[in-house]
């Protein structure tokens, strides 16, 4: 039997009328109180409230203002040479200040609406922490100069530092990645994590602001790699493709039980991690120069200048048989 919505789409050609006669607009007020209704009972949650929440938005507008200026030339249409290189900068990273310091300020009040707490000089702590930020922008370029030629030396595929910058993944991750960090040692709430997020969305590679990461990481094709908030890495790491630095196994109530603790794994100096790989746990330390294998599951530390792989698997080889009639 055909359903209402299939005898409409089957249906000869629409009369207008008769569609207009069989509105539902007079049911519609009924679903609105029941929406109504379940954010007055905090069933589910709502953001009704005077006070502005971040917007995703522009953060992503930062994140992307911030890149221009982290490499000139590179994502901007405008054309870039000595003498104007200073005026463009000076513009960039005067609009990125005042940006970055409206949604600092909108972040500190929600949270402060949400743990009802009174809210005391927002906007200038809002302002110190955008200014410690652009602040800290050489830093930044200079690490991920260092991520860039990680790469260079790691991946034979790479043809110049130019093509890293336009189109890796992994790098593209971890430009966000370390600006959120900046802004997670200074305890700006929710914005980090929206960046690092959108970069999760944008490239496939989950990394949690809170994790530490030396210079000259190189996250090779990056699709699934996940770095958990506690996850400490050295310099010179090298994680391809499916690696998991995670916690172990967590009970319900972890959320509020295990905050603050040590859940992730350490990795230390010029560490290679091959694809499909998942170490756990807060105590699991991989020692530096040491290599593990493709999938491999690790929950136990492993020595300086150790290589873990897996035992050679049994192949099986079959023949498949055709058979072949005559006509």
């Amino acid at each position: 039997m055909q359903t209402k919505i299939e005898e409409l789409k089957n249906g000869d050609e629409c009369n207008h009328h008769e569609i207009s006669a069989t509105s539902k607009h007079h049911l519609i007020p009924s679903v609105v109180k029941q929406l109504l209704n379940s954010w007055s009972t905090k069933e589910c949650y709502e953001h009704i409230s005077p006070v502005a929440i971040p917007s995703h938005r522009a953060i992503v507008d930062i994140l992307k203002q911030a890149r221009r200026i982290l490499f000139p030339g590179y994502f901007t249409s405008a054309k870039l040479h000595a003498s104007n290189l200073e005026y463009y900068i000076g513009k960039e990273t005067t609009e990125l200040y005042d940006k970055l310091t409206e949604q600092i300020t909108m972040a500190i009040r929600h949270d402060c609406r949400r743990d009802n707490q009174p809210c005391t000089n927002c906007e200038q702590r809002a302002s110190e922490m955008a200014y410690y930020f652009i602040g800290k922008l050489p830093a930044i370029a200079s690490v991920l100069a260092q991520d860039i030629r990680s790469t260079l030396q790691g991946d034979p595929a790479s043809k110049s530092h130019d093509e890293i910058i336009f189109s890796y993944p992994g790098l593209h991750a971890i430009t966000i990645y370390r600006m959120a960090h900046e802004l997670f040692k200074l305890q700006v709430p929710i914005i980090p994590r929206i960046m690092t997020e959108w970069a999760h969305g944008e490239t496939g590679i989950d990394i949690n602001p809170g994790a530490q990461i030396g210079p000259g990481i190189f996250i090779d094709h990056g699709t699934g790699v996940v770095i958990g908030e506690t996850t400490i890495i050295g310099k010179n790491v090298r994680i391809y493709q499916g690696v998991t630095l995670g916690a172990l196994s967590l009970p319900r109530d972890a959320g509020k039980s295990l905050r603050n603790t040590k859940r992730h794994p350490t990795i230390e100096d010029n560490v290679i991690i091959y694809s499909n790989t998942t170490i756990l746990g807060g105590d699991t330390v991989i020692g530096a120069n040491s290599v593990i294998g493709g999938n491999i599951w690790l929950t136990e530390s492993v020595s300086t200048g150790t290589k873990v792989l897996l035992k050679k698997p049994e192949l099986i080889y079959q023949k498949s048989i055709t058979n072949i009639t005559g006509a």
